[in-house]
């Protein structure tokens, strides 16, 4: 059995991470490109909007990336906050951008699939716009956490705000169904059968899984950044250079 709770440590956890990540870089890589191959060459042409509904394959992964990262963002953060654990702290600070830029990708992949569908860039649509309010929680979670000179604090702060915001994710999920929007409704659910050909259902899955495992590759990059930023008064650090030296 592993012992998870020795990694639960900064001292602990960085060499874990180090090893961790060529492993998630990869399978995100290899996971991408068989995704873009089964989205754009083996997923058939859609019968109403054509060769454009193909841009369904990243802006659908991405938009339920920008969801589920958050949840995981303001997760970390609840534990940070209830046990003053500052490697969930810093778990948290470290997925805040890959969340704004995942939104932000399903934004403007949106805004591209609405132009020759919709006729228009952008519509103030109850799922647009709770997304848009998603972008802006991520922003003021990252802004919020720079203001703030004293890491701790800082980190409290932003643990706060990203409780407070999870209310908004599901008005993103459930929008289509609360408000008349233009938006489309839900193509795969959890208690109906997908309303679409299984090829594309598997393309955009293995996308989204791509998207996760990028996501973990860069976040443990970045937690590694921020270790090395919060810890670099402690011995162990030294004792690691000294060791690979």
């Amino acid at each position: 059995m592993i012992n998870w709770f020795k990694y639960s440590s900064p001292k602990t956890f960085y060499p874990l991470a180090g090893k961790l990540i060529p492993w998630f870089a990869s399978a995100a890589a290899i996971l991408a490109v068989l995704g873009m191959y089964v989205g754009f060459f083996m997923a058939p042409t859609d019968a109403q909007q054509g060769e454009g509904y193909r841009i369904i394959f990243l802006h659908v992964p991405v938009s339920w990336m920008s969801m589920f990262i958050y949840l995981v963002m303001a997760f970390w953060a609840a534990i940070g906050l209830a046990f003053n654990s500052r490697l969930a702290a810093m778990m948290a600070t470290a997925l805040a951008p890959t969340g704004a830029m995942f939104t932000f990708l399903s934004l403007w992949t949106g805004a591209l699939w609405g132009k020759p569908m919709w006729g228009t860039w952008w519509v103030w649509d109850a799922r647009l716009t709770s997304e848009l309010i998603l972008l802006f929680l991520y922003i003021a979670f990252i802004a919020l956490q720079s203001a703030v000179d004293e890491p701790r604090r800082a980190d409290k702060a932003g643990a706060v705000l990203a409780l407070v915001g999870v209310v908004n994710i599901p008005i993103i999920y459930f929008s289509v169904q609360w408000w008349n929007t233009l938006h489309q409704g839900a193509s795969v659910s959890l208690t109906q059968a997908p309303s679409m050909a299984m090829i594309m259902l598997v393309g955009m899955l293995i996308m989204a899984l791509a998207s996760w495992m990028y996501t973990v590759a860069v976040a443990l990059m970045r937690v590694r950044c921020i270790i090395l930023e919060r810890e670099h008064h402690a011995g162990w650090l030294d004792e690691l250079k000294e060791v690979k030296q």
